[in-house]
Protein backbone atom coordinates (compact mmCIF):
# COMPACT_ATOMS: atom_id res chain seq x y z
CA UNK A 1 0.00 0.00 0.00
CA UNK A 2 1.29 3.64 -1.24
CA UNK A 3 0.67 6.12 1.25
CA UNK A 4 -0.47 9.78 -0.37
CA UNK A 5 0.41 13.12 0.96
CA UNK A 6 -3.04 15.20 0.46
CA UNK A 7 -1.36 18.09 -0.90
CA UNK A 8 -5.10 19.81 -0.21
CA UNK A 9 -5.82 19.04 2.76
CA UNK A 10 -2.11 19.96 3.88
CA UNK A 11 -2.44 23.88 2.06
CA UNK A 12 -6.10 24.21 3.80
CA UNK A 13 -5.51 23.11 7.13
CA UNK A 14 -1.73 25.55 6.69
CA UNK A 15 -3.95 28.25 5.75
CA UNK A 16 -6.69 28.07 8.64
CA UNK A 17 -6.66 31.28 10.02
CA UNK A 18 -4.24 33.24 8.32
CA UNK A 19 -4.03 36.48 6.10
CA UNK A 20 -1.95 37.05 2.96
CA UNK A 21 -1.15 40.12 1.94
CA UNK A 22 0.97 40.89 -1.81
CA UNK A 23 3.37 43.28 -1.27
CA UNK A 24 4.91 45.06 -4.26
CA UNK A 25 8.21 47.00 -3.09
CA UNK A 26 11.20 46.48 -5.57
CA UNK A 27 13.84 46.22 -3.46
CA UNK A 28 16.56 43.62 -1.69
CA UNK A 29 14.54 41.81 1.18
CA UNK A 30 17.70 42.46 3.68
CA UNK A 31 16.05 46.77 2.86
CA UNK A 32 12.82 46.11 3.02
CA UNK A 33 12.62 43.99 6.37
CA UNK A 34 15.36 46.68 7.77
CA UNK A 35 12.61 49.29 7.08
CA UNK A 36 9.99 46.63 8.82
CA UNK A 37 11.54 46.70 11.54
CA UNK A 38 12.45 49.72 11.71
CA UNK A 39 9.01 51.79 10.95
CA UNK A 40 6.48 49.03 12.51
CA UNK A 41 8.61 47.93 15.69
CA UNK A 42 8.99 44.64 14.42
CA UNK A 43 11.56 42.46 14.65
CA UNK A 44 11.75 39.98 11.50
CA UNK A 45 14.79 37.97 11.11
CA UNK A 46 15.50 35.25 8.96
CA UNK A 47 14.79 31.85 9.61
CA UNK A 48 16.32 29.62 7.25
CA UNK A 49 14.66 26.25 9.17
CA UNK A 50 11.46 27.06 7.19
CA UNK A 51 12.96 28.21 4.25
CA UNK A 52 11.34 27.24 0.23
CA UNK A 53 13.06 25.31 -2.02
CA UNK A 54 11.58 24.70 -4.92
CA UNK A 55 13.02 22.37 -7.66
CA UNK A 56 12.35 23.56 -11.15
CA UNK A 57 14.04 22.93 -14.50
CA UNK A 58 16.84 20.24 -12.72
CA UNK A 59 17.92 23.42 -10.35
CA UNK A 60 17.19 24.37 -6.90
CA UNK A 61 15.89 27.56 -6.06
CA UNK A 62 15.60 28.99 -2.27
CA UNK A 63 12.78 31.36 -1.29
CA UNK A 64 13.87 33.56 2.10
CA UNK A 65 11.46 33.80 4.95
CA UNK A 66 11.45 35.76 7.64
CA UNK A 67 9.45 35.32 10.51
CA UNK A 68 8.23 37.92 13.66
CA UNK A 69 6.27 36.76 16.62
CA UNK A 70 3.81 39.33 18.39
CA UNK A 71 4.79 39.27 21.78
CA UNK A 72 2.85 37.49 24.60
CA UNK A 73 0.38 36.56 21.85
CA UNK A 74 0.13 33.04 19.07
CA UNK A 75 0.19 35.65 16.52
CA UNK A 76 3.09 35.64 13.99
CA UNK A 77 3.58 37.37 10.71
CA UNK A 78 6.15 35.44 7.92
CA UNK A 79 7.55 37.14 4.52
CA UNK A 80 8.56 35.46 1.79
CA UNK A 81 10.27 37.04 -1.31
CA UNK A 82 8.26 36.01 -3.88
CA UNK A 83 11.62 36.03 -6.17
CA UNK A 84 14.72 33.86 -6.33
CA UNK A 85 17.01 34.00 -9.99
CA UNK A 86 14.14 34.41 -12.41
CA UNK A 87 11.85 32.29 -10.12
CA UNK A 88 9.08 32.85 -8.53
CA UNK A 89 7.40 31.16 -5.51
CA UNK A 90 4.03 32.26 -6.85
CA UNK A 91 4.19 32.44 -10.41
CA UNK A 92 1.04 33.35 -10.47
CA UNK A 93 1.77 36.51 -9.22
CA UNK A 94 5.00 37.99 -10.55
CA UNK A 95 4.53 41.44 -9.90
CA UNK A 96 4.44 40.69 -6.11
CA UNK A 97 7.74 41.31 -4.32
CA UNK A 98 6.86 39.96 -1.06
CA UNK A 99 4.34 38.11 0.78
CA UNK A 100 3.16 38.88 4.56
CA UNK A 101 1.68 35.93 5.85
CA UNK A 102 -0.36 36.70 8.92
CA UNK A 103 -0.93 33.17 11.04
CA UNK A 104 -1.82 32.08 14.69
CA UNK A 105 -3.74 34.04 16.68
CA UNK A 106 -7.21 35.65 14.22
CA UNK A 107 -6.69 39.20 13.85
CA UNK A 108 -9.48 41.49 13.25
CA UNK A 109 -10.65 43.54 10.04
CA UNK A 110 -9.40 47.06 12.00
CA UNK A 111 -5.91 45.47 12.84
CA UNK A 112 -5.45 44.21 9.17
CA UNK A 113 -6.32 47.24 7.96
CA UNK A 114 -4.28 49.21 10.21
CA UNK A 115 -1.19 46.86 9.36
CA UNK A 116 -1.77 47.42 5.83
CA UNK A 117 -1.81 50.92 5.91
CA UNK A 118 1.42 50.95 7.98
CA UNK A 119 3.15 49.26 5.30
CA UNK A 120 1.97 51.43 2.85
CA UNK A 121 3.57 54.18 4.41
CA UNK A 122 7.45 52.12 4.01
CA UNK A 123 9.71 53.82 1.11
CA UNK A 124 9.55 52.42 -1.51
CA UNK A 125 5.95 50.17 -1.17
CA UNK A 126 4.38 50.61 -4.00
CA UNK A 127 1.19 48.26 -3.34
CA UNK A 128 -0.38 46.22 -0.39
CA UNK A 129 -3.41 44.12 -0.57
CA UNK A 130 -4.67 41.31 0.92
CA UNK A 131 -5.17 38.04 -1.43
CA UNK A 132 -7.49 35.25 -1.11
CA UNK A 133 -7.01 31.59 -0.75
CA UNK A 134 -9.04 30.95 -4.07
CA UNK A 135 -7.00 33.30 -6.07
CA UNK A 136 -3.39 31.37 -4.90
CA UNK A 137 -2.79 28.73 -7.63
CA UNK A 138 0.45 27.20 -6.32
CA UNK A 139 -0.15 28.58 -2.27
CA UNK A 140 1.34 25.02 -1.20
CA UNK A 141 4.36 26.52 -2.11
CA UNK A 142 4.24 28.53 0.55
CA UNK A 143 3.69 25.93 3.23
CA UNK A 144 6.65 24.80 5.41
Amino acid sequence: MKLKIDNEQLAEEFFENTHLLGIVAPVKSYQFIWHINQQLGCSFRLNNDIEIELRKKSRNYFFEIYEHQIPRSCLFYYLYHNQHNGEYLLPEFKHLDFLWLIKGDDIDKEELDSLQQSIRQIPAVQLVNEMTNEKIKNKQHLIF
